[in-house]
């Protein structure tokens, strides 16, 4: 019963939709009728400006790890943590409160790493940022950093985390499919920063 209590909060943490209520109660806007719709740090950065969108980068990264230290803060040994961590990425992705939609479960991913390798976190988080200012797409970013920092925690050898790792690869380019045809296209939105959005900008 504890255990499926504790699986339970932490899906209740991961469906919390900080994008849309810091949007609501802040502004007033809902940052489901603007820019992509998606409920994330880039939209929530996009349509509502800087600071919102490191808040909501921040919590979202937060619900994951609290999420997956559940089982350590409540003494349950014999579950991983692994598996309240992804009830927190079904949770964001699949929101009760968002009608079961909801982000592109990237920032609560890195949060439960974050529980679990801080330090391969801290990879992931150069990665992302990397990518980010070398192509200006969060998008792109996000699709080339989950599979390198899965192979990095293959090399740590941690078969379980590095199978959850082509699981989330997977499914986070599938999330981005969308994302995928704009930029073939040419028409994917840039963030206001990088490379990229320089030398467009500046064409």
């Amino acid at each position: 019963m504890k255990i499926a209590i504790l699986l339970i909060v932490a899906y209740i943490l991961g469906a919390i939709p900080n994008g849309i209520w810091i949007g609501k109660v802040f502004f007033n806007t809902d940052i489901r009728e603007h820019g992509s719709g998606n409920i994330g740090t880039t939209n929530t950065f996009r349509v509502l400006g800087k600071i919102p969108g490191a808040m909501v980068m921040v919590l979202d990264i937060l619900k994951g790890t609290l999420a997956t230290l559940l089982p350590i803060l409540f003494n349950i040994n014999h579950i991983s943590p692994i598996i309240f961590g992804m009830c927190a990425v079904i949770g964001h992705t699949f929101s009760v409160f968002d009608h079961f939609h909801g982000g592109k479960a990237v920032a609560t991913s890195a949060g439960m790493l974050l529980a679990l390798h801080p330090f391969l976190f801290v990879c992931a988080f150069l990665f992302e940022l990397t990518f980010t200012y070398l192509t200006s797409m969060v998008s792109l970013a996000s699709m080339i950093s989950f599979p390198l920092i899965t192979i990095l925690i293959f090399m740590n050898h941690d078969l379980p985390l590095g199978i959850i790792g082509v699981i989330l690869s997977i499914f986070i380019i599938v999330r981005h499919i969308g994302n995928i045809k704009r930029i073939l296209n040419g028409d994917e939105n840039l963030m206001p920063f990088g490379i990229l959005y320089k030398h467009m900008h500046k064409n």
